[in-house]
Formats: C-alpha cells, sequence, structure tokens
C-alpha cells in the first residue's frame, strides 16, 4: 500500500511511462476518503487503471501539467474539496490568509476559478486532450448560474474551461463507465448517453434520454424571472428515479445534462470506503507541516450520504441529492479498528456523521421506488406524515463501534437534524446520545428564530429547536453532566429583515447566549437561496423576498446578532435610533446595548520603586502608555 506518484519519479519507480489518467486538484494531496481526489483515484485503480496525481501545479505556465505527459485516456480535474473562489474569498470578499487545504495551511497555491484556468492550461498544453471535469466547482457551475464575486450571471463552467464532460455530483459511477468507454476507443466526444455527467451539443438528437428545455442563456443572465423559473426546472430534475435530461442553449449550441446517476448501493459505498487509502497526507508536504484540513477527519467516519434536509442554502441537493444511502455497520465497525490500530490514535472518534449525522435510510418507503417528492420537502415546513424516523440502525452503529477495542470516547460533531429526532416516537436515541457522543458542546443548526426567515432557509420552526434544547438539557441533567448547545446561526439570509435581526437578538438576549461565531450569507452558486439572492423570487412560490444586498445592512445584522461585543455597540445604537428601537437601547434584561459606554477607571499599576524613596512610585497608565511619577499622597490615584 503506498501513494499514488505525484512526480514524474515516482510513477517510473511504478514502471509507468503513460498513466491512464492524470488528476489535477486545487487541493494537496491527502488520501484520505474525506477528498474527493483520493476517491476517485482509489475507484479508478481498483478498476485496473494507472492514476498519477498534479496537486495545486503551478497555473502560470504550462510545463506543471507536462509532468506526466499526455495520459492514455484522460485529464480529470478538480479545485479540491471546497470551490476555489469561497477557499480564497471571506462572505465579504476579503481574501482568506490561509488555506485549510493547502501544506501549513498557507493561501495562493491555487487559482481562481480553479477549474476553468487548469483545464485552460491544459487545453495549451496537448490540444485535443480528452478532459473531464468534477468535484463541487464544476457540480455547481454545470448551468448558467449566479457568480457573487462578480455579481453577474455566468456561462456553465463546461464552456469557460473547454472540458469535454462533467461529471457532476459524486462521480464513482460515472467516471467507471466513461473510463470502460474510453478504454473502449470510444472517442469523448461521443460519450453522450452516461448519466450523471453533462456535454455539449450542437445537435439536441445526441440527447439520449427525455429531455426539458430550460432556456436561452442570453436570457437567462439579464432576466431574473426566467432564472427562477430555470432554477426550479434544475430542482424538480435531480433525482435519479423521475428526473429528465435538461438543456440549456448557448447560441447554436446547447450544454445537456444528463439525468443523475442513481446513489451508490450499501455493498458499493462499503466497497468505496474499503479501499487502501494511506489515510495521511503525501510525505511531501512534511516539511511545511502537513495539511491542516487532515485533522478535523482523520479520526472521523463518513457513515452516509444524501441528505433529504433541502436546506435552501445547502448545495448537497445539486451534489449528493436528497437520497439518503449508508455504508453497512460492519463496514463502519471495519474502519473504526483500522483507525484504532493507527499509531497516533488516542482513543476518541471524532465523528460517525455524514451531510446530516442521523439520516442512515431514505425518509421513506416510497422514495425508494417512486424518488423524492417534487413539491415538498420531507421535514419542512412540517415532518411528511410518511417519515420514518427511526434510528434504532444508527444508535446500533454507534454502539458496535464504542465496543470496538481501543477506543474510549465515540462523538457525533457532524450536524444533526433536531427536528428529525423530535419525530421518532422512541427516544432512546437522544437520551444515548446525550449521555455518551457529546464532547461538552453539541452543535446544531437552528439559523434563526423568526418563522419568516426560517421558511425562506427551508429550516424548521423555531419552537422545535425550544423543544429540543429543553429535552437536551433535561437528559444532560439525568445523566449528571454539564453540557451545552453551540447553535449555528446565519446573518441576512434571503427574507431576513432588520426587524427579523433584532427579534433574532432579543432571543439570544433572554436566552443568554452569546455567539461567537455568526455566518453572513454567502451566495455560491447551486443553491435556491443564492436564486433568491439573486433575483429576489423564491424559486418555488415565486413571491418576491426581501434581499440585504449592501454592505451597511449587512453589517447590521451580523453585528445585532453579536450585540454583546462592545464594538459593536455604536453601531447598534445608531441602527436602532434609525430604525425607531430606541426602546432596546439602555440598561436591563430587555435592552440590547447601553445608551453609552461607560468610561473605564484605572488603578495604579505599582512598579518597582525608582528612587529609593518610601511611596515614590511609577504608575503606568494602560489607557494612554505614558510613566508618571506619583508625587500625590494617595497611591490610589487613577489616571483616566
Amino acid at each position: 500500500m503506498s501513494f499514488l506518484p505525484v512526480t514524474k519519479a515516482e510513477a517510473e519507480a511504478l514502471g509507468w511511462d503513460t498513466p491512464d489518467f492524470v488528476i489535477v486538484t486545487g487541493d494537496a494531496y491527502v488520501d484520505h476518503p474525506s477528498f474527493g481526489t483520493a476517491i476517485v483515484s482509489r475507484v479508478l485503480e481498483a478498476e485496473g487503471y494507472s492514476v498519477c496525481i498534479i496537486p495545486q501545479p503551478d497555473w502560470r505556465d504550462t510545463r506543471d501539467f507536462m509532468r506526466f505527459g499526455r495520459p492514455r485516456l484522460a485529464f480529470l480535474v478538480n479545485s479540491g474539496n471546497v470551490d476555489s473562489m469561497v477557499a480564497h474569498y471571506t462572505a465579504a470578499k476579503k481574501p482568506r490568509s490561509s488555506d485549510y487545504y493547502s501544506p501549513g495551511g498557507k493561501a495562493g497555491l491555487r487559482p481562481d476559478r480553479a477549474v476553468i484556468v487548469y483545464c485552460n492550461r491544459l487545453r495549451e498544453a496537448y490540444g485535443d486532450v480528452p478532459i473531464i471535469i468534477g468535484g463541487v466547482e464544476a457540480t455547481t457551475r454545470r448551468f448558467a448560474h449566479y457568480d457573487y464575486w462578480t455579481d453577474s450571471v455566468r456561462r456553465s463552467i463546461l464552456i469557460d474551461s473547454r472540458a469535454d464532460l462533467i461529471s457532476y455530483g459524486m462521480g464513482e459511477s460515472s467516471l467507471r463507465r466513461i473510463a470502460f468507454l474510453l478504454d473502449k476507443g470510444v472517442p469523448i466526444k461521443k460519450i453522450c448517453d452516461v448519466r450523471g455527467t453533462s456535454f455539449m451539443t450542437d445537435d439536441l438528437a445526441n440527447v439520449h434520454f427525455e429531455y426539458e428545455d430550460i432556456g436561452d442563456y442570453d436570457v437567462l443572465k439579464t432576466d431574473k424571472a426566467e432564472f427562477a423559473r430555470a432554477f426550479k426546472i434544475q430542482h424538480d430534475n435531480q433525482d435519479s428515479i423521475y428526473g429528465k435530461a435538461l438543456a440549456e442553449k448557448y447560441g447554436s449550441r446547447y450544454v445537456v445534462q444528463n439525468p443523475p446517476m442513481p446513489p451508490l448501493t450499501r455493498n458499493q459505498l462499503d466497497f468505496v470506503y474499503s479501499l487502501p487509502y494511506m489515510r495521511a497526507w503525501h510525505p511531501s508536504y512534511d516539511a511545511a507541516g502537513g495539511v491542516p484540513a487532515i485533522e478535523e477527519v482523520k479520526f472521523s467516519i463518513t457513515h452516509c450520504r444524501g441528505c433529504f434536509g433541502g436546506c435552501n442554502f445547502c448545495s448537497i441537493t445539486f451534489h449528493q441529492g436528497r437520497t439518503v444511502t449508508s455504508r453497512s455497520i460492519a463496514s463502519v465497525v471495519e474502519e473504526a479498528k483500522i483507525i484504532a490500530a493507527m499509531p497516533d490514535f488516542k482513543g476518541y472518534i471524532h465523528d460517525v456523521g455524514g451531510p446530516t449525522a442521523n439520516f442512515r435510510h431514505a425518509a421513506c418507503e416510497k422514495q425508494k421506488t417512486l424518488g423524492v417528492c417534487k413539491n415538498r420537502q420531507c421535514l419542512f415546513p412540517s415532518p411528511c406524515p410518511n417519515i420514518n424516523a427511526d434510528h434504532s440502525e444508527y444508535l446500533e452503529l454507534l454502539e458496535k463501534v464504542e465496543a470496538v477495542p481501543g477506543v474510549k470516547k465515540v462523538f457525533v460533531r457532524s450536524g444533526i437534524r433536531y427536528d428529525y429526532i423530535l419525530c421518532g416516537k422512541n427516544e432512546k436515541f437522544l437520551k444515548h446520545l446525550v449521555s455518551h457522543n457529546v464532547s461538552g458542546q453539541l452543535k446544531v443548526a437552528p439559523e434563526h428564530i423568526c418563522d419568516s426567515v426560517l421558511f425562506r432557509m427551508g429550516k424548521p420552526s423555531a419552537e422545535l429547536y425550544d423543544r429540543f434544547v429543553k429535552k437536551f438539557f433535561e437528559y444532560s441533567h439525568a445523566c449528571g453532566k454539564e453540557q451545552y448547545i453551540v447553535p449555528y446561526l446565519m446573518s441576512s439570509h434571503p427574507g431576513s429583515t432588520l426587524d427579523d435581526a433584532i427579534e433574532l437578538a432579543l432571543y439570544l438576549k433572554k436566552n443568554k447566549l452569546n455567539p461567537e461565531q455568526v455566518q453572513d450569507f454567502y451566495p455560491t452558486p447551486g443553491t435556491a437561496s443564492t436564486c433568491m439572492y439573486h433575483t429576489g423570487v423564491d424559486p418555488f412560490t415565486g413571491k418576491s423576498v426581501y434581499v440585504a444586498r449592501d454592505h451597511a445592512s449587512k453589517q447590521a445584522q451580523r453585528a445585532l446578532l453579536q450585540f454583546y461585543k462592545k464594538e459593536n455597540h455604536a453601531l447598534i445604537r445608531r441602527v436602532l435610533t434609525e430604525h425607531g428601537r430606541e426602546d432596546l437601547i439602555g440598561f436591563g434584561d430587555d435592552k440590547l446595548v447601553p445608551p453609552y459606554e461607560p468610561r473605564r477607571t484605572q488603578k495604579p499599576v505599582r512598579q518597582p520603586e525608582s528612587s529609593g524613596k518610601p511611596g515614590s512610585a511609577i504608575l503606568k497608565n494602560k489607557n494612554s502608555g505614558k510613566r508618571k511619577k506619583d508625587n500625590s499622597k494617595n497611591n490610589g490615584i487613577k489616571h483616566r
């Protein structure tokens, strides 16, 4: 068992003169099943193909892209585990100072819009070499999409990258099929019938599935109502059972998305996670201190894929899909044994989770044959009567992992859906979670407490969150533990007004919550919330939505959610005054900020005597930084 080659010398040591595939990625090479490049490379290796990896190439010219020469079958390109623009910029569009997926956390080792840049360098180097793009960046940009960083609607990434195919979603099945066809000599331009892919054509007769026209880019880029309509069609066809192919027009050509590939079965998932991962960064990064991203996942286990939660600000619907599948208990236990045998394992499994930790099977029996419902969510606005909220298998899974020799404790740190827990009739899982699987703090994501905002988010009512919190503390007290809930909150989501932010701030004050982290809404491609942000229209209802777009409005909402911070008080006072809410300025439990900042007084700090005379001390005023000799008889003098 060894790492796959990242240099020509490593490939030649294996006897590979020309690899079958070369993967170009925006991440450092970490061979762990939490990294997409690792999974894809190991899946292709298991199929008998030779795979080399070019991690974080120098994109300023073509030389780094040519280190292995032209691959026999194709280049596979991704931006890494995260979108390159998200990796580089905060929600305020400010450059980030570090990159979690780079050696030593160093920023600047991948370009903006990495997929486009990498593909264009490959075209410069090799002309018509087959190029297949995938991962989050390619998947969420496969249609015309709103680009927050330029405040415009960009074309499908398939056009700007000049790639041949997009393998969207998780990609294992579609890439296996593409590899088989390429190996049989089928030209990549002829590969138009693989599910889970997108391609370009000038003739819709090449579409092998029933398809729907979603619009013309020249219209979608300017007509917001049409953009929202197109998004709704895309959203409604992300199910592998009934989803149609979709065609989007660009001049005389079309970008065609074939229907989604069915999610992997339990046996297929077990196989993917049984592959010989090194579970470490490539040794070439040792000198830089390694790759920070592995620290959170090194001793964690993914047991499921997909999410039927359907949060509007999440792109999982367009990536993993709404159908949940999971690994067998035996497969997860086997991985726990591998982790327990690692030399630096301290006895703690950090997580047994997934997109949503406590989702383990399809939401209902109907989904298995009919697909997910088009016009309603499983849990929103209220749980579907058909939902199967059975946690017994997940509980059994946790108990089996806890019993693995060498494992002291198993935590659940992925997000959980508390509304799904409350749907269950048996509270045995919640009791076990509280007593065994919480590391002092349980992270949950109510996101907001105003029902009008939660409706636009696709999140449950705040009443359910309050019910869950009450049960959590009851069970924590019953098992003799002092534990806390850490709520994730979001400011400035479409639909959130200043009044809503004030209401949330008052809720936080009443419940004595001081959130250290508040996420400003980040409009990324492939989400319903981003569609709302761009168009001002809810694509599911057609109704208009308030959107806080300017910096001042966003800053005000964020400050209100962190009302307790003194550096926010001046801004909050001004905003409350302008908004006619001076009643919230003052002292008391029903106020958000004081009417003024009390001046701090400073007791003298006695330093070693400078003159040797009794009572002659040097006082340091911490506010001014100046040193003064004390000539008064009152050694308690205070300097303002």
